[in-house]
């Protein structure tokens, strides 16, 4: 008997209506499916989900709800507050609620879709809540995972340009900013010269004129590719630059587009006005999505690691953003860095582990900073998409002679990524010709790599959430001392890579100290054991039955991971010892570790 998969695509409009745009909702995939499960993929989901396309506002959150009621032990989603425009910006909580609350277990950061024309960080955030929520209790991993730790989503932090650029015209770079209007050109007018969809296809593409003084000339092998004609050849066109008119008379094109700021440039950390970090708006947190995130922050402390999605360029970033604050990232949080990056770079073929401001540009009030240095949270950008992965090598020709793009087109995508040259009478400019790129093209990954990329990307997330703190309270031994008293100690390792205080963060005091408290005592005295073969301890004089340790260290330098699993190790020499003297005896004490970072962890013994 013949095996066959039967699926229906369906595409529903959705009933709100956002700046005179109809939202499209997501296709699903309502039938059943038949045959043999993929390796790697979740078994029987229950939400079944297409993952070739790019979703708009509407389907993430009708993902989101569909999530949420079928794995209502699993996915919560609440709104951290409105958008510029007013809409809500939901934030995905995911773990395994039976367990314990989301936050008493260390917790993962993703959001994606900052600069709005890049839509393959919400489809990547959103593939990773719903690889995680179908594979609980299926994959031993993912139910580890899920136990022990927390994962906050949130799809878009932009969420008004991520509509604009699905709904309305655009070049593959525009709608990067917000949609606060502004005024570009200082005419007393905002937005009034964006760019004109002159032929109504939906894509800004370019324009270009024939002239005797033209320097470019069509290439011969695609034509819908212009290149510089050579020092002693004779040019064909002059380019116009993109679609448009001069809407206001002013004689400039498109010179005053929607937004024209930098989201990314909005953050507190190192922040400098937009004469010196271009993009920069008013002051460090002067958009709404920008304050929404800092406040979810504040309010949930046990975030130990970040991730924040870009393109292009196929880059693991960690921080700093500029040189002058290399200073605040010392060797021991680079070690970490380094364990996860590096891995990364096996993960994801053609991707490469880089220092922001070193192997990139410097970035001035970045995410990447606010989260990596004001909150000392282990955080990475991606750069997702990378030539490499179009014919899997790296280009060694510089972007104005390869043809990477155009034979990926003609091969591979059958010709669908450009709009073809067309005439076209211009009000301003005569008889022109337009043509070129289509938004989604080279910036965003094609619909047939696009769920392979997702899932390298959520991979290489969970090796960095596999390595936030795991506290384990290793033993806890008591032996009875002179006049009725008792010393209990207990010794407290944490199992992971990342500690539950960077070193950064210990340097500013950014995250209060972990506590180690033992339960239901008559405490006398409590002390840290520095060094139990000599004896030295260093006492705590105030409220001894709570011991303050700055940190728990990490397994760098010792092993990386300790208890298995497939990014695990042996642990190594980073246990901490704490100690009681306490009034009576008992057959059994509880120790109770509260960390931030860390989580809460107790043990009777």
């Amino acid at each position: 008997m013949k095996k066959y998969i039967k699926s229906i695509i369906t595409a529903t409009l959705c009933a709100p209506m956002y700046m005179g745009v109809m939202a499209q909702t997501a296709p699903n995939i309502d039938a059943d499916l038949t045959g043999m499960r993929a390796i790697g993929s979740p078994a029987n989901p229950k939400v079944k989900w297409a993952w070739n396309y790019y979703m708009d506002y509407a389907g993430f959150n009708k993902l989101t709800q569909e999530l949420a009621k079928a794995y209502p032990d699993l996915v919560k989603y609440e709104s951290i507050g409105k958008s510029y425009q007013g809409r809500e910006m939901y934030v995905i909580t995911i773990t395994d609620f039976k367990s314990g609350r989301p936050e008493s277990k260390p917790a993962f950061w993703i959001d994606g879709n900052i600069h709005a024309n890049e839509l393959q960080g919400t489809q990547f955030a959103m593939y990773t809540a719903w690889y995680l929520a179908e594979s609980f209790g299926k994959m031993d991993f993912v139910t580890d995972m899920l136990k022990g730790r927390t994962f906050y989503i949130l799809p878009s932090l932009n969420p008004d340009a991520h509509e604009n650029f699905i709904h309305k015209a655009n070049t593959t770079s525009s709608s990067r900013s917000g949609m606060m209007p502004l005024d570009d050109d200082g005419d007393g007018l905002v937005d009034e010269d964006s760019y004109d969809d002159l032929d109504g296809d939906g894509h800004i593409v370019n324009m270009r004129r024939k002239s005797p003084t033209g320097r470019y000339k069509i290439d011969p092998e695609f034509p819908e590719r212009m290149i510089l004609a050579k020092p002693d050849e004779k040019g064909e066109y002059e380019l116009l630059g993109f679609e448009g008119i001069d809407n206001d008379g002013d004689g400039r094109v498109n010179e005053d587009n929607p937004g024209a700021y930098d989201p990314n440039r909005d953050w507190g950390w190192g922040w400098q006005p937009d004469y010196i970090q271009g993009g920069a708006l008013f002051y460090p947190g002067s958009l709404p999505e920008t304050q929404n995130v800092k406040k979810f922050f504040y309010s949930h402390s046990n975030i130990a690691g970040a991730q924040s999605y870009h393109n292009f360029g196929g880059m693991f970033l960690r921080p700093p953003g500029a040189e002058e604050d290399a200073m605040y990232v010392p060797q021991s949080d680079i070690a970490v860095y380094d364990v996860i990056g590096k891995t990364g770079e096996k993960m994801i073929p053609g991707y490469r582990y880089f220092v922001l401001w070193k192997d990139l540009y410097t970035v001035y009030g970045g995410e990447i900073d606010w989260i990596g240095l004001g909150r000392g949270v282990f955080m990475f950008s991606n750069e997702i998409n990378t030539a490499y992965r179009m014919f899997n090598k790296n280009s060694t020709e510089n972007r104005n002679q390869n043809v990477e793009f155009e034979e990926f087109d003609k091969y591979l995508l059958l010709g669908d990524s450009y709009v073809k040259w067309k005439p076209f009478k211009h009000p301003q400019y005569g008889d022109i010709e337009i043509g070129g790129t289509k938004k989604n093209y080279i910036r965003n990954t094609p619909g047939f790599l696009l769920e392979e990329e997702g899932h390298r990307n959520m991979a290489f997330t969970m090796l960095h959430a596999y390595h936030m703190p795991k506290i384990e309270i290793v033993d806890i031994k008591s032996r009875a001392l002179a006049n009725g008293l008792s010393e209990v100690t207990a010794t407290i390792q944490n199992q992971r890579a990342i500690p539950t205080h960077s070193a950064h963060d210990l340097r500013f005091k950014i995250e209060r100290p972990d506590y180690i408290t033992l339960k239901n005592a008559q405490v006398v005295a409590g002390m840290i054991v520095e060094n139990d073969d000599l004896g030295l301890t260093r006492e705590q004089k105030y409220n001894p039955q709570t011991i303050e340790v700055p940190n728990l260290p990490g397994t760098v330098g010792g092993g990386f991971g300790g208890g298995g699993g497939p990014f695990g190790g042996g642990a190594g020499g980073n246990a901490v010892k704490v100690r009681w003297i306490v009034k009576g005896k008992a057959d059994k004490w509880t120790v109770e570790v509260d960390s931030r970072k860390g989580g809460i962890v107790s043990k009777t013994q």
